[in-house]
């Protein structure tokens, strides 16, 4: 059985590479959440204030209050999507060059 290698996480976090995609990483789920949050927030407040929007019959008994609500799940699944494929074709390319070069190093950064 191996034993692991150390890892120095210092020098990793010290990798401007890696502070990089630490910042625009966060930058994105920042975006994302102030997006999710806003369009969450708007049914209650719509049902407060907007009343009468709201109680629009669409179909039936399928007014537009419902149907806000319900798009709240394509949202959500929106988002999800989107975090995905920016993360597979982005974020986590980044972190497996950052990781591939600090497993050929050794896990020592170069003393450059």
């Amino acid at each position: 059985m191996t034993t692991p290698a150390t890892v120095d996480w210092d020098a990793i976090i010290k990798d401007p590479r890696f502070q990089s995609l630490h910042r625009r990483k966060t930058s994105f789920l920042w975006g994302l959440m102030a997006v999710s949050v806003v369009y969450f927030l708007m049914l209650p407040i719509g049902a407060a204030y907007f009343q009468d929007l709201f109680d629009v019959r669409v179909w039936g008994v399928v007014n537009v209050g419902l149907l806000f609500a319900l798009s709240e799940f394509v949202v959500t699944l929106g988002i999800a999507i989107l975090y995905s494929r920016k993360a597979s074709s982005d974020f986590d390319v980044v972190a497996a060059e950052i990781s591939a070069d600090f497993a050929k190093r050794g896990a020592t950064p170069s003393k450059e």
